[in-house]
């Protein structure tokens, strides 16, 4: 039964990353604990290289056409790579308890940020990582030149770096991928576009949940090579299966049901 249950948590964890601005890593280690008994330090350092094969492969198709702007990219990557070991390290201190309780309290509060949206902006639930769409919104702090270029300005550089150390802090903490941060924080920051937003969110995410997941590995966490092989094989699969999908459903239930999942399987790997 492992043999499919374990690529079947890769397959979800693509799909949620591909369908919503939440990450898959907020479903993924839910269901490792749950499905696979999994340890919460063990199932958020397998979670994280999950999400950053999925981030990896979804950021490759946006090669080319001019939508990851690179330098937030890099400035925020950079300050989630410094960050993130930082989160391992507390996470090898804290009891399993702690852990387990602020990762689903950060869970509930992404389902809720999920439900609100689309109760409130349900144009903005059909731009997804799968599907960027069209669709801008603006924002104050940075500015780009007439040429399209970002411009990094002292208040901006401060903006983006410390939303890169809070992001890898989570990710290195919790086993998050940080999507439901990133996005939200480039379009305060930036004049950007949700589409930018979206493509550049995912170069960033790959950068950070890699970082975390070698923090993870360095630090002596128990590594199953086979099931993380099969976790990333999933979730590149259901990443191609969102990028399928994401045309054909109805955008606001969709977040809705993902909201609701992951109140529910966030209560059951608490108690379980």
């Amino acid at each position: 039964m492992e043999l499919f249950i374990t690529p079947a948590i890769g397959v979800v964890i693509g799909l949620v990353l591909g369908l919503t601005g939440a990450g898959g890593s907020v479903f993924a280690v839910p269901l490792l604990i749950i499905l696979l008994q999994l340890p919460m330090q063990q199932a958020a350092g397998i979670a994280l290289a999950a999400v950053a094969a999925s981030a990896l492969y979804g950021s490759l198709r946006h090669r080319g056409n001019r939508r990851i702007l690179w330098v937030p990219a890099l400035v925020l990557g950079a300050g989630g790579v410094i960050s993130a070991p930082l989160g391992q390290w507390l996470a090898q201190r804290l009891p399993e308890t702690a852990l387990l309780i602020g990762f689903n309290v950060l869970a509930l509060v992404i389902a809720a940020r999920m439900y609100l949206s689309a109760l409130h902006s349900p144009d903005q639930t059909k731009v997804t990582r799968a599907n960027p769409g069209d669709y801008s919104l603006q924002g104050p702090l940075c500015r780009l030149s007439p040429s399209g270029q970002f411009q990094l300005r002292p208040h901006c550089m401060a903006g983006l770096a410390l939303g890169g150390l809070l992001v890898g802090l989570l990710s290195g903490l919790f086993g998050v991928g940080g999507g439901f941060l990133i996005v939200p924080l480039l379009l305060f920051l930036s004049r950007i576009g949700m589409a930018q937003a979206v493509a550049t969110s995912l170069v960033i995410i790959a950068v950070i949940s890699s970082a975390g997941f070698i923090s993870y590995w360095q630090m002596g966490g128990a590594l199953d090579v086979s099931m993380l092989g099969q976790i990333a094989a999933g979730g590149i699969a259901g990443m191609m299966l969102g990028q399928w999908v994401s045309g054909k459903i109805n955008h606001v239930v969709k977040q809705k049901v993902f909201a609701v999942s992951l109140v529910a399987v966030s209560i059951v790997s608490l108690f379980s």
